[in-house]
């Protein structure tokens, strides 16, 4: 099976457990404010590439996997192209290569269902703490990540919860306390990471000629990270 690629980077360190070889994926169906990739919008671009070639040159990196290390999918969107993931993910089993995905948690359908049986680990994204700030900043009801964070517990699918920290938006304690609150009620979560929201794809949407909507907002303080991450009990 063939799919849509936008880009490939050998020996990540910041998309899943150990090192990775991360695969995004082109298209993406929702239009988040903070998004750092624009270009992975458009299910039309990106390069076709093939299942098994992706992982034949995945795996002339597993010497550096180590123990935790392997493949991440991420996008844009993965969910999109569940299909083809699934298949990527399948291969990687007969390699014994660790799987990762990166997702938003907005789709959760039959072919969903079956990428996440060989997925080792999702990456979640749980964007903001109400659902008003989802509709507004994201475009999807908060009740899509739940349901999809509901069906990874039923599977004992192991989970880390990410969020990226916007100021003035999700960078209080109480949306803190959400986090340990959905991870406490959801045994497969094993880690929360907040991340700090940057504004440096701002020329990826000048050279698009797409509005930045969340030009506005600043990045947050080392202090105000610090003081953020004291209070997750996930770490």
């Amino acid at each position: 099976m063939n799919g849509k690629v936008h880009s490939i980077q050998s020996l990540g360190t910041l998309d899943g457990p150990g090192v990775r070889f991360v695969v995004f994926l082109q298209g993406c169906n929702l239009r988040c404010g903070c998004c750092h990739n624009p270009d992975t919008w458009n299910a039309c671009g990106g390069t076709e590439r093939s299942a098994t070639d992706l992982v034949d040159l995945a795996e002339r990196y597993k010497s550096y996997f180590g123990a935790r290390g392997g493949i991440t999918l991420s996008g844009g969107e993965p969910l999109l192209q569940a299909g083809f993931a699934r298949e990527i993910f399948s291969e990687c089993k007969k390699r014994r290569i660790h799987t990762c995905l990166d997702t938003s948690g907005s789709i959760l359908n039959e072919e969903v269902k079956a990428l996440l049986a060989v997925t080792d680990r999702v990456l979640l994204d749980i964007k903001y703490p109400t659902d008003e700030q989802y509709q507004r900043y994201v475009g999807c009801s908060l009740q899509a990540p739940l349901d999809f964070l509901r069906y990874l517990n039923e599977q004992n699918i192991p989970t880390t919860l990410r969020q990226v920290i916007i100021p003035t938006l999700n960078d209080t304690d109480d949306s803190a306390e959400f986090l340990n609150a959905l991870a406490e009620n959801h045994p497969c979560v094993d880690k929360i990471e907040l991340l700090p929201f940057q504004k440096i794809c701002q020329v990826k949407y000048r050279e698009l000629g797409l509005p930045f909507r969340f030009g506005e907002f600043q990045t947050p303080s080392k202090e105000a990270m610090e003081h953020l991450e004291s209070k997750i009990k996930f770490r």
